[in-house]
């Protein structure tokens, strides 16, 4: 079954290319999400609870059907382990095709890559931010009211809280400089 899926787009926020599209291919049902949020998409979910084997979802773009691209993962290995398949004609992909390398492997090696990028840039960025003595992390307290709030808890005068709102430190942060 051929199984049209829409939801909203800037571009088309009352469905009519889309519609128009998949009637072209013929589309044995249209399924419209009725907002372009990317939460509650219930008949998103609802399609690919009743997808049977063989069935082809039909989109005209990926972000008609994904969020993300791990959310694009998640939806392409729902619909693999039900046997089914996806269409996106503007990207031009169908992963009924089974020649060449299946399009969920090379999205699952994009979200990789993504997160390898987003991670060396990250440790780049700390590492400028260290040459320039930058320090990342939480703040040190100063150790002068660590000293004051050790002394407050052995003195066994203060209690927990007169010794946070004095010294600004906290209980677990006391418990941890007090065990080493």
């Amino acid at each position: 079954m051929l199984i049209g899926y829409i939801r909203p787009e800037s571009d088309d926020d009352n469905y009519n290319k889309q519609i128009t599209t998949l009637r072209e291919i013929n589309c044995d049902k249209i399924i419209i999400e009725n907002h372009s949020s990317a939460k509650n998409r219930t008949k998103l979910n609802e399609m690919i609870h009743t997808l049977e084997q063989g069935d082809k979802i039909i989109i005209t773009k990926l972000y008609s059907l994904a969020d993300s691209t791990l959310h694009l993962v998640e939806l392409l290995q729902m619909i693999e382990h039900k046997g089914a398949y996806i269409k996106s004609i503007r990207e031009d992909i169908d992963t009924s095709n089974e020649s060449g390398y299946q399009f969920s492997y090379i999205v699952k090696h994009l979200v990789e890559f993504q997160s390898d990028v987003i991670s060396e840039k990250t440790k780049k960025g700390l590492n400028k931010a260290k040459q320039r003595g930058v320090t990342a992390g939480r703040p040190r307290l100063p150790d002068e009211n660590v000293k004051r709030a050790i002394n407050m808890y052995q003195s066994k005068k203060y209690s927990l809280s007169e010794i946070r709102n004095e010294t600004g430190i906290s209980k677990s942060t006391l418990y941890r400089y007090l065990e080493s």
